[in-house]
């Protein structure tokens, strides 16, 4: 080896002894890019990654750094997952850094979202372990700040699945009464009018026109004849039943005095296969299935009746069971009952709750938009019916409504546990479930609510704390709610949410609030402004909210 060979070789290993010895340099400040910048949660969550760029000559290649990120805000610190980076002679799983060409290392990031954290810090710490020797670097800053848009998502303001109440104001009751006849016959015997069902039937038209509180809204009459005989023969003798069993009802109701009975209608039908076809369905002839191959293979009816009457072995059980059963008239009464006023439910609610039924003291509560009178009206329905699941259910609504939550979520479970399937109890819950953080949870009842209107909105705002924006969007549907306008921001279809904050029929401070997020979003510095004016003029919170909100950043607030 000649001397200049030597000499390089020995200044190589000088090198080398020099690069080990040395200790790691203070990062800069320059060489880390975060992403994104500023920092932006994503649902609850503030996920990020941190990329380093080390030059060369930097990395000592017998050192191990460990860097740690920590996010400082007003009140704490938080720190995320430490990641290892290391030279090229140490034997560690870290991310190897050459020390001749210098190299690239990434930092993944994430934390929960603390309202306290929207003006924050991002640094570095770092440890080097040097052969054993362990010493720090000077923190750095990588990172300033957090948007918290995706945050903005509040089941608090999602409405509540309400149990509805069953009440009627008009119930239609409906009353019949058959007048049979004979065999090509048409005449309306005594012994049909003594019948008990036509007697029945005369009693409630008569109770139904002395009550106040009930209407007759019409009578109807269909005759029938059965389908033996020619269908011209037929049709006549229907049709003279229909007029016979009309005329008797004229003259039934004017003997009755009845002159308020909507209106009377008839019709006949010549010959009443349909009739046939399900009494000889329900019977226990012989060859029933035959006689029904016949009724699907022949469609006209006189050449019905000859196939059926070829079949002489059942034809005479036909005659005597089922063919009597056609030859008749229905009289079909319709009456209605007028339940109680809405002035008359609040005074007996007012004065003597307990003449109410369950359905009508439920319906009270849904004549105001007092939530403190509603709250008023389920206390008592729970107390007067304590088994009535939708009268703990709609209390815990009003209770959350209210911000009341330990007290919704109280009444929810005793709804639950009247009534275990209710898909509206289930909604609830995982509404307070949602609110508390507890999102699988919430996911699984609020699931089981599938089909509840109340639910898409709820399904909504819990995809949005999952920063799954695309279902958020198609869980919301059509929905006109501040969370369905959140979630078209976050999808930057900044038209879309400007479109539905001003379909909402009744803006809170919340609506404004997110107006001014557009605005900001499509730097509308006035639209911003006459935002938060009214979002403020609301609930004066959301002035210390907005300046401390990344997303208004870069317009003047100091007029508010």
């Amino acid at each position: 080896m000649n001397n200049k060979v030597l000499y390089l070789a020995l200044g190589a290993a000088l090198l080398g002894t020099a690069s080990c010895s040395k200790k790691v340099g203070e990062f800069q400040s320059n060489y880390f890019n975060t992403t994104p910048t500023p920092l932006e949660t994503v649902g609850m969550n503030v996920p990020a990654t941190i990329t380093g760029n080390v030059p060369a000559k930097f990395m000592v290649k017998n050192a191990k750094v460990t860097a740690t990120p920590v996010l400082v805000y007003e009140g704490g610190e938080f720190q995320g997952t430490p990641a290892v980076i290391q030279g090229e002679n140490v034997r560690a799983n870290g991310q190897v850094i050459s020390y001749n060409n210098g190299g690239t290392f990434t930092i993944p990031f994430n934390t929960e979202y603390k309202p306290e954290m929207a003006q924050s810090d991002l640094y570095l710490d770092f440890q080097v372990d040097q052969n054993g020797k362990l010493y720090g670097l000077p923190r750095v800053k990588v990172g300033e700040g957090i948007i918290a848009t995706s945050t903005l998502a509040s089941a608090a303001s999602v409405t509540p699945a309400l149990a509805k109440d069953k009440f009627q104001r008009v119930i239609n009751e409906k009353y019949n009464a058959d007048i049979r006849f004979l065999i090509n016959q048409a005449n309306i015997r005594q012994n049909q009018i003594d019948a008990p069902d036509y007697v029945d039937l005369n009693k409630r038209l008569l109770e139904a026109n002395q009550a106040a509180n009930q209407e007759i809204a019409g009578v109807n009459i269909s005759s029938y004849a059965s389908p033996d005989g020619t269908l011209a023969f037929n049709t006549e003798l229907a049709e003279q039943r229909e007029v016979n069993t009309t005329r008797f009802m004229e003259n039934q109701l004017k003997k009755d005095k009845i002159t308020e009975f909507g209106e009377l209608t008839s019709q006949f039908t010549p010959e009443d296969w349909e009739g046939f076809q399900q009494l000889v369905s329900k019977s226990n002839i012989q060859d029933k299935d035959l006689i029904l191959q016949v009724l699907q293979m022949y469609k006209d009816p006189e050449q019905r009746e000859q196939e059926i009457r070829n079949l002489s072995s059942v034809f005479n059980e036909l005659a005597d069971q089922i063919l009597p059963q056609l030859r008749y008239s229905r009289i079909q009464a319709s009456i209605n009952v007028i339940g109680k006023s809405d002035e008359e439910l609040i005074n007996l609610f007012n004065t003597d709750p307990q003449a109410l039924t369950e359905d009508e003291i439920l319906y009270v509560a849904t004549l105001t938009n007092d939530n403190t009178r509603k709250m008023e009206v389920y206390q008592k329905a729970t107390e007067l019916f304590p088994k009535s699941y939708r009268a703990y259910n709609n209390l815990g609504l009003t209770k959350y409504e209210a911000g009341d939550y330990a007290a919704a979520q109280s009444a929810f479970q005793k709804a639950k546990q009247l009534d275990p399937s209710s898909k509206e109890v289930d909604m609830n819950l995982g509404l307070v479930n949602l609110l508390d953080g507890n999102y699988n949870k919430a996911n699984e009842l609020i699931g089981a609510a599938a089909g509840v209107p109340e639910a898409a909105d709820a399904l909504g705002v819990y995809y949005l704390t999952q920063g799954e924006v695309a279902k958020a969007n198609t869980a919301f549907g059509n929905a006109k709610t501040n969370n369905s306008a959140l979630a078209k921001i976050l999808a930057k279809d900044y038209s879309a949410a400007s479109s539905i904050l001003s379909s909402i029929q009744n803006p809170d401070a919340d609506t404004y609030y997110l107006a001014a997020v557009v605005a900001a979003n499509t730097n509308n510095e006035s639209g911003v402004l006459s935002n938060l004016k009214k979002a403020i003029s609301l609930d004066n919170s959301m002035l210390a909210k907005a300046q401390k909100d990344l997303v208004f950043s870069k317009f003047n607030l100091s007029s508010l």
